[in-house]
């Protein structure tokens, strides 16, 4: 495993990328470099999650060198006086995390904007910013790669099926050999692959939830458990009550399984996307589930050309997502067209509950990107 070095310093082109953040009205910040390491084992997601750098204080506080600054950025808004109002924040700054042969330090730059109602607006600016973000390298056309959390969510939402799996195929979205999983053992009505405490998990399905939790928690505790994996017994109880409740669901009928899979063979340009979507929802009878996040999906759109952006060369899919737990609408993408895959350049999107999560008293709309600045350095020079 490689380790973190010496703190880089950035150059001046991306000096210069933040200024004109902040020229736009966003606020600049320097969030710590060492951080709480539980909201990023908690939200992150588990590619990150690996890939963190942790250590533990003098009292036993787990801590981590800041893998992203989406968080860092977040619990600072949140613990300063401006919480739930409109504020834009951008940064420039190393990151840590292990990437194999490649350095673990690296530095973005980007912006985080809270409190904006206006959606559709705000995801559109972070698009456009993005793309800003890459004509600064010299990179004029990226390739844009778009998706939406939020209507699978919302598709999800529709559907005939247990809350216990509703959350699971959300929360598995991004992972997509674990949502093939989920869809399996769904349509063989979860049945397949019992674990061995079986008996146990289907004595406490449908038992009343609070009671469950405490049984589990007290045997947990019995046992001498107090903690697996960066989980606490009360997660570890959580998580095993969601497991009674998945074994005890009914199967899934093989035609929702396969409305689920054309909605996610939907991909194209948006306004051919949202074409096909609107007939999915109307053959299937979901338009009043589904029709709230079309509308703000072709919202987006709309506002996206106003902005200047060619929605015509826009890649989008609703398979698309970003492998981060806390996205939960818009997300997006920006590649260098003419060099050899190697990561974004310019990546983000929504993520409206990640602040609930962190501990704010009620929902705060939220959304932004981080610039990769060594891989725009490489494809600008090449450019």
């Amino acid at each position: 495993m490689t380790t973190p070095t010496q703190t880089l310093q950035p150059d001046t082109r991306a000096e210069a990328l933040v200024a004109a953040y902040e020229r736009a009205g966003y606020r600049r910040v320097a969030p710590a470099i060492l951080q709480p390491a539980e909201p990023f084992l908690d939200l992150s997601g588990e590619d990150i999650r690996r890939r963190m750098y942790l250590t533990t204080d003098v009292e036993g506080r787990e801590l981590c060198l800041r893998p992203d600054l989406t968080i860092p950025v977040s619990r600072d808004y949140l613990a300063s006086n401006a919480a739930g109002a409109p504020q834009g924040f951008c940064y420039l700054g190393p990151v840590f995390r292990d990437r194999g042969a490649s350095p673990a330090e690296f530095v973005q730059a980007g912006i985080e904007s809270f409190g904006r109602p206006d959606t559709a607006a705000a995801d559109a600016e972070m698009l456009a910013l993005g793309i800003d973000a890459t004509a600064h390298y010299g990179i004029a056309k990226p390739d844009i790669r778009m998706g939406d959390v939020g209507l699978f969510s919302a598709l999800v939402a529709a559907l005939d099926l247990a809350p216990a799996w509703k959350r699971r195929l959300v929360k598995d979205f991004n992972r997509k050999s674990s949502l093939a999983h989920d869809l399996d053992v769904l349509t063989l009505g979860a049945t397949a692959t019992k674990p061995e405490y079986q008996g146990v998990l289907a004595a406490l399905a449908g038992s009343d939830p609070r009671a469950a939790r405490a049984l589990v928690t007290d045997l947990l505790s019995i046992a001498g458990i107090t903690a697996v994996g960066g989980r606490s017994v009360g997660e570890i109880a959580e998580r095993f009550l969601e497991q009674a409740a998945l074994g005890a669901a009914t199967g899934l009928p093989r035609e929702t399984r396969a409305l689920i899979e054309k909605f996610l063979g939907v991909a194209g340009d948006p306004d051919t996307a949202a074409a096909e979507l609107r007939a999915i929802a109307a053959a299937a009878r979901l338009e009043g589930g589904l029709g709230p996040a079309l509308d703000l999906f072709e919202s987006r759109t709309g506002f996206l050309a106003a902005r200047g952006v060619d929605v015509g060369r826009i890649a989008f899919s609703t398979a698309f997502g970003r492998g981060l737990d806390y996205y939960s609408g818009f997300v997006f993408e920006l590649h260098d067209p003419n060099a050899s895959p190697n990561g974004p350049l310019v990546a983000g999107g929504r993520y409206d509950g990640l602040l609930t999560r962190l501990g704010a008293s009620a929902p705060i709309p939220a959304v932004g990107f981080a610039v990769w600045i060594e891989r725009a350095e490489a494809c600008g020079s090449a450019a």
